[in-house]
């Protein structure tokens, strides 16, 4: 079984930083296309920041540019999250997210078959 255990969400100022971590189990990473989603209230759950097993290829959300970047550690098989320079929007449940396949420049929900729990994240001042 694949399981994705989410962590590091917390409460942050705009302006701050948090670290995101996904820590996998039941599947080699480095195979692995990885992504971390977000869900605001009353919103859908869109594709933050994906990326092939590869590295070659990024998919980033138009807001988080410059500002969040994914990292992944395939001998420990956890992945991670770097969020700077938080906004408000940027309020939401995280989740992260892992797949065989990568389609890239895609970072779509449907293409994501394991998913952790999800990990809250609240900027505010």
């Amino acid at each position: 079984d694949v399981q994705l255990q989410a962590s590091g969400g917390g409460s942050v100022q705009p302006g701050g930083s948090l670290r995101l971590s996904c820590a996998a189990s039941g599947v080699s990473l480095d195979a692995y296309a990885i992504g971390w989603f977000r869900q605001a209230p009353g919103k859908e759950r869109e594709g933050v920041i994906c990326t092939g097993y590869s590295g070659r290829s990024t998919y980033e959300e138009e807001s988080v540019k410059g500002r969040f970047t994914i990292s992944r550690d395939n001998a420990n098989n956890m992945f991670y999250l770097q969020m700077d320079n938080l906004k408000i929007e940027d309020t939401a449940v995280y989740y992260c997210a892992v797949d065989f396949v990568y389609v890239d420049g895609l970072c779509a929900k449907a293409l994501f078959t394991h998913w952790g729990q999800g990990t809250l994240v609240t900027v505010s001042s």
